[in-house]
């Protein structure tokens, strides 16, 4: 599924999300506090540093963590919640429901360590013999179809999705793949950080090749012979930044088209062994691609391929492995985040349960947290940003009537998924067995690989979710042209009970607000209300649109992230016009509240504060941030998201609202003298 996420998901190396620190520290929740408000400071020369002053003072990443940020805080309660649910669920009890069968054995295979370690690589030896009988080029692809099913997309990448012309029809998809590190860049640029990371990656492949059997010699040479493949894939890749807008991913061709177009691939031998259905036609995101990579099939030799396909099989597994493919594997995640230590297993496990099996770990998590109340005070809330939304539109000076009504049918088509799904996925065709740790991880991914092939050539399933329950994030789908709020972000600092209408709108209201202003955003607005790759524009209307963007872009683009290191105006560009966007209809909606409140209360101050000022210190609590150098680094070439700092500074210096709220004066740093607005 091609979404916008509130926030990124951080998937590297084939290891699952980091997240919580201590026990003790998760007891605590992440809420909105006036104490984070460092007093002394000037909220219109550095309104961030306003909001969040005390909490940077406090705040600490803890030693497993290489960011701190409410949502991983919030999700430090989540998974304790979960860790409950799974070692209740992990009791060999035979009066278990199937479903508690599932998820605890899957969890309580992965928490047994004695049997992992005992196992060593053996689990694996089948999958890599198969790739080291392999005895010409065109099995080769046979090896590689089995480890995209296994969950590790080695040389390309190949999923189905709604067509970028009929939403309503799924189709395959073909698309550039097989890398290691986080994005091209890391492989063609030669600045020091690049190379670094570049001999850190040799090194974990070197000691990876050594842990399944090769000498020091051969497996210097197999790590070597992965960077230098690697490396061809990335000169062949296009640019992250590029590939934003989806009209550069949009190639529809016969099946037999894309067979002629890079013969080396045997694509037919690929979908056979996939399991594909039958089809005619797919899209290829990018042509060129295929066509340069048909060439290093051919130059590189039958052994090598083999080397890289089994790397790729190891990696994927390798955090599911014995102890010192673990260690491996997470010496090289702290080169790429700064993580200083690894997660407590039981951490790991609960991720890897809710990666494999989340629909089913979401039954009993919503059970637990999230009852009817909680969804129809968030519909409400939608209800009231779509409202705010429709009237921002429909004021805007440089759109035309007939752009507008567009737009305005295509916010009453969006479509609103709150907390949990209508229908549960079916997991009965999985088999979980205890005590077989790397098994069930395989199993599961291609449970999930196979689920996702059936879907060729049916019609799209518009019930379906992108996040399991408990996830702590958001998305707009402009293929389906969708919000989804799961569960779990709708907690304190986004959404509390027990606060005033205020913060909660500064928090899980500008949620709202940014989710429904990607609809409308730099590729939102190229899809029209059924989800179709579709232009609904007047030239007009959108050189005046491009125009406003252009300005978001260079704005952010000087921003400093980290260092030297300035944002990329033009990669983060979707993110912070939904943020700003965001931020204007949220507060709309705020001021209609107020206005229809008949008793005042509304109105007036809490803590010293008018609802306008504590709208934006909700809005600032939810992106205090602190980042380890090391990911911030990465995080400017890989990130369509802004850090914490900028997603505050960068929104209120846009807002005349929020001059006005704080009293603020031209020439002051929050007040900037050519503010950019969109929506």
């Amino acid at each position: 599924m091609r979404a916008h996420l509130l926030l990124p998901a951080f998937l590297l190396l084939g290891s699952v999300v980091a997240s919580p620190q201590s026990d003790s520290t998760a007891k605590s929740g992440p809420g909105f506090s006036i104490d984070n408000i460092d007093k002394t400071l000037d909220p219109c020369v550095d309104f961030y540093q306003y909001a969040c002053g005390n909490w940077l003072k406090t705040a600490e990443i803890p030693a497993d963590q290489s960011s701190w940020v409410s949502f991983v805080e919030l999700d430090e309660r989540n998974l304790l919640t979960l860790r409950g649910i799974l070692e209740k669920a992990s009791i060999n009890d035979p009066g278990r429901t199937a479903i508690e069968q599932k998820i605890g054995d899957f969890y309580g295979s992965c928490m047994d360590e004695k049997t992992v370690n005992a196992k060593g690589l053996d689990p694996l030896r089948p999958e890599l013999d198969r790739i080291a009988a392999v005895s010409d080029k065109p099995a080769l692809m046979d090896a590689i179809a089995r480890v995209h099913l296994m969950g590790d997309y080695a040389l390309f990448n190949f999923y189905s999705n709604s067509d970028f012309h009929n939403a309503d029809a799924v189709i395959a998809y073909l698309d550039q793949g097989g890398l290691s590190l986080p994005d091209r860049d890391y492989y063609i640029k030669d600045d020091a950080r690049k190379l670094e990371v570049r001999k850190q990656l040799v090194e974990y492949a070197t000691q990876v090749f050594i842990l399944a059997g090769q000498s020091s010699t051969q497996a210097a040479d197999s790590a070597q012979t992965v960077l230098r493949i690697e490396t061809a894939l990335a000169k062949a890749s296009v640019d992250r930044t590029v590939r934003r807008d989806p009209k550069t991913r949009d190639h529809k061709m016969t099946r037999d088209a894309a067979s002629a177009m890079a013969p080396n691939f045997h694509l037919d031998r690929y979908f056979a062994t996939s399991g594909t259905p039958s089809f005619s036609e797919l899209n290829v995101s990018d042509p060129d691609f295929f066509k340069q990579v048909n060439g290093l099939l051919q130059s590189e030799s039958l052994d090598s391929l083999k080397t890289y396909v089994s790397w790729h099989l190891l990696r994927g597994a390798a955090p599911w492995l014995s102890q010192p493919f673990v260690d491996a594997n997470f010496k090289m995640r702290q080169a790429l985040t700064g993580q200083a230590e690894i997660q407590q297993r039981w951490k790991r496990c609960v991720e890897l349960t809710d990666d494999s099996l989340g629909e089913a770990l979401g039954q009993k998590y919503v059970e637990l947290t999230f009852g009817a109340d909680g969804k129809q005070r968030m519909l409400k809330m939608v209800d009231a940003l779509e409202t705010s939304l429709d009237q921002d539109i429909q004021g805007l000076s440089w759109m035309t009537d007939d752009t507008k009504k567009q737009a305005k049918l295509k916010l009453e088509a969006i479509r609103n998924k709150i907390g949990y799904p209508d229908a549960w996925r079916d997991y009965s065709s999985l088999t979980v067995v205890r005590g077989d740790l790397l098994g069930n991880y395989l199993r599961a991914n291609e449970f999930e690989s196979k689920r996702q092939i059936a879907k060729i050539g049916k019609p799209l399933d518009r019930k379906e979710w992108g996040m399991t329950p408990p996830t702590v994030n958001a998305y707009y789908s402009g293929n389906y042209n969708e919000i989804v709020f799961p569960a779990g972000i709708l907690q304190p600092p986004f959404f509390d009970k027990n606060m005033d209408d205020a913060v909660n709108f500064g928090g899980i209201g500008l949620v709202i607000g940014h989710e429904l202003t990607h609809g409308f955003d730099d590729r939102g607005r190229k899809y029209d209300p059924q989800g179709n790759l579709r232009d609904w524009w007047t030239a007009e209307d959108a050189k005046e649109f491009e125009k406003r963007v252009s300005c978001i872009a260079d704005e952010y683009s000087n921003f400093v992230a980290v260092d030297d290191l300035k944002l990329n105006g033009r990669l983060t560009l979707g993110e912070n016009t939904a943020d700003n966007g965001g931020a204007r209809v949220a507060l709309m909606a705020l001021e209609h509240m107020i206005a229809e409140d008949k008793t005042g209360k509304a109105a007036q101050k809490v803590d010293g504060y008018t609802p306008e000022q504590r709208f934006f210190l909700g809005f600032g609590r939810v992106w205090c941030e602190k980042r380890r150098p090391e990911l911030a680094r990465s995080q400017v070439l890989t990130n369509s998201h802004s850090p914490g700092k900028w997603r505050v500074n960068g929104v209120v210096q846009n807002m005349p609202e929020f001059q006005q709220a704080w009293g603020c004066k031209a020439g002051q740093p929050m007040v900037s003298a050519n503010a950019c607005r969109v929506w």
